[in-house]
């Protein structure tokens, strides 16, 4: 995704983080500074990067998770910490260091109740979306799908839950815990869990996994105006 903005063309604001902590073994959550003006659609995103020396010019995309009209701005970072990037340099950072966010960008937003399909941190743009929902009383009639390696890996499982309750549906395709599915998300998974096809389907996670799984979902029956993703 990185190799389509044009950082030239984007706006940098410098903001102070307000607080940083893991939330997962390996995802960390970032509360920063708001710009004033600042504004976003639930389910966009922006380009980061370290307020550092040799850091400033290497960008990254990450989703708001926070709702719209908090006075901060919140990221859900998964830290890779086996390579010398920006991420594991963003896992060494914490309160009172500074980061540049650019402006916003992003093909996934709300449109009709219809089926999250998320994978790992693909979770985190729907986040936002799930919450601005939430607070409008807006959520019935959505279903969530969202698959992880092991229930450690899941992402603000607990909110997901308390939002969602009976529409949110875990799935764990390297661990068996009661209460979790051990699946893989192929063919035969959606046909067996999903009735409607013509349903809107929102589909956010790893480039693969969005390819394979809009792939079956379009040959399935769903409809390419009702299919909602971002490569």
């Amino acid at each position: 995704m990185c190799d389509k903005i044009n950082l030239n063309a984007m706006g940098g604001h410098i903001v102070k983080i307000l607080e940083a902590r893991f939330i997962t073994h390996d995802v960390k959550r970032f509360k920063v500074e708001k710009p004033e003006g600042y504004d976003f659609i639930p389910g966009q995103a922006t380009v980061i990067s370290l307020n550092l020396p040799d850091w400033k010019d290497e960008i990254r995309p990450f989703s708001f998770t926070n709702l719209r009209e908090a006075k901060y701005l919140e990221f859900m970072i998964k830290i890779y910490d086996d390579h010398n990037g920006v991420t594991k340099m963003l896992g060494k950072a914490n309160a009172d260091d500074e980061l540049i966010i650019h402006d916003v960008f992003g093909a996934i937003h709300y449109d009709k109740p219809g089926v999250f399909i998320a994978a790992g941190s693909g979770i985190t743009p729907l986040i936002s979306i799930f919450r601005d929902l939430y607070n409008q009383n807006k959520l019935r009639g959505n279903r969530l799908i969202y698959v992880n390696k092991t229930m450690d890996d899941v992402i603000m499982g607990e909110e997901l839950f308390k939002m969602l309750k009976k529409d949110f549906v875990n799935v764990l395709t390297r661990q068996n815990v009661i209460g979790y599915r051990e699946k893989r998300i192929d063919r035969n998974y959606l046909i067996e869990h999903i009735i409607d096809f013509s349903q809107y389907f929102y589909v956010c996670g790893p480039d693969d996994f969005v390819k394979e799984i809009t792939t079956i979902l379009l040959d399935l029956g769903a409809k390419p105006k009702s299919l909602i993703f971002e490569i």
